[in-house]
């Protein structure tokens, strides 16, 4: 295995943050013009499909990842991932019916399903054990601005010229990242050559049981991220906010500047008081949307939520490689991404079957996404025990 340095912000590592912005905004580029592309085709009644095969695709990809991560290297997953955003993204104006639409919606899953299970692991090979969290922080935060950036400048392409140029674009920002990927150094050191046989998966090859309880901690917090996709863009317009990313705007801006800080903190005062505090916290932003009558008290909520986010994902991602095998660091990721897209899954679906096109019925989402992310806090709080020794220093 690779052993790291003990510095953080070598070039190996800005340049897989760079890779990690582009790949972010290459697939996040288009979310906001799909629903309207695939009523063009004629599938206004299948929008929320485009989030969920999406979602599931990611899912369901996870063990093979975290499998291969392990054997043929951490690399060779990334450019995985980011080759088929490439694909996918130059076959969107292709498409002519609903059905292949969807069929293309789902295998574009695959891209999220590797890339970020190659990049955490990597980055785990690479940073001082006593520094994960921070490093996990800055790449989340490669990430968030990727995300961030990505919708704008898809929307300034589609408005400035066509749609198809907004996919060509998407497909020019994967193939960036890939092209900063081409010739990094491989930190598997006992890597296999890919063989068809790896594509076999075992039942203990799909989850890494000494993760366990970052995966239970996963679970329950991405439920709200899941509910936020899907009725904040309603809720948004039920207050009369015109702008219906604006929420997101908020959240994205206060959990940037957050995960600056984030990282560091779970590195000095432990993962698991930070988890309670952004469980916690990210409850209260669900009670706040609950309560909230006017676009500035959603806005406030959204400045919470990012916080809570910003506190959560580094301490998480970072607490499930501490626990996890050196030699199984894919899979322990793996894990951990299989429970966030469940979560994230779970929680679209559940707010929408309360929310029911009802307005009425928004307090009683939130107020359970809300119980359900405290049960995050309960369990840190009064279940889980430390083992006995971990592999933070793997």
């Amino acid at each position: 295995m690779y052993q790291s340095t003990g510095k953080i912000y070598t070039l190996h590592f800005i340049l897989l943050c760079l890779s990690n912005a582009l790949f972010s905004a290459s697939f996040n580029m288009m979310i906001p013009e799909l629903p309207a592309y695939l009523t063009n085709l004629g599938g206004a009644d299948y929008k929320g499909y485009i989030i969920g095969l999406f979602t599931l695709m990611a899912g369901l990809s996870r063990p093979f990842s975290g499998k291969l991560t392990d054997t043929i290297g951490r690399v060779p997953v990334m450019i995985f991932g980011s080759l088929i955003c490439v694909v996918c993204s130059l076959m969107y104006p292709l498409v002519s019916s609903v059905a292949a639409f969807l069929l293309l919606r789902f295998f574009h899953g695959f891209s999220t399903g590797f890339k970020p299970t190659g990049t955490s692991a990597y980055v785990s090979d690479i940073v001082p054990f006593n520094r994960r969290g921070e490093a996990m922080g800055m790449v989340g935060l490669a990430s968030t601005i990727g995300m961030a950036l990505g919708p704008a400048i898809g929307g300034y392409m589609a408005i400035r010229w066509n749609i198809n140029v907004m996919f060509q674009t998407s497909a020019v920002f994967a193939l960036l990242s890939v092209v900063i990927l081409v010739g990094m150094k491989e930190t598997v050191s006992n890597k296999q050559p890919f063989r068809l046989s790896l594509l076999k998966i075992s039942s203990d090859e799909i989850f890494e049981p000494l993760v366990w309880a970052p995966v239970v901690i996963c679970f329950l917090t991405y439920f709200s991220y899941g509910a936020m996709l899907t009725i904040i863009p309603d809720f948004s317009a039920y207050l009369g906010i015109l702008n219906k990313g604006l929420f997101f705007t908020f959240f994205t801006g206060s959990s940037i500047g957050i995960r600056l800080l984030a990282g560091k903190v779970s590195d000095r005062y432990g993962r698991v008081p930070v988890l309670k505090i952004a469980a916690t916290l990210m409850a209260a932003s669900m009670l706040m949307m609950a309560w909230a009558a006017s676009p500035a008290l959603l806005m406030a909520a959204a400045v919470v939520y990012g916080i809570s986010v910003g506190l959560n994902a580094p301490a998480i991602t970072a607490w499930t490689i501490d626990l996890g095998r050196p030699e199984h660091r894919g899979r322990a990721l793996a894990s951990m991404y299989i429970a966030m897209e469940a979560g994230i899954g779970l929680g679209a679906y559940l707010s929408a079957f309360l929310y029911k096109n009802n307005a009425s019925n928004f307090p009683l989402a939130f107020y359970l996404i809300a119980f359900i992310t405290l049960m995050a806090t309960v369990y840190l709080t009064f279940f889980y025990r430390k083992p006995v020794a971990t592999c933070n220093e793997g």
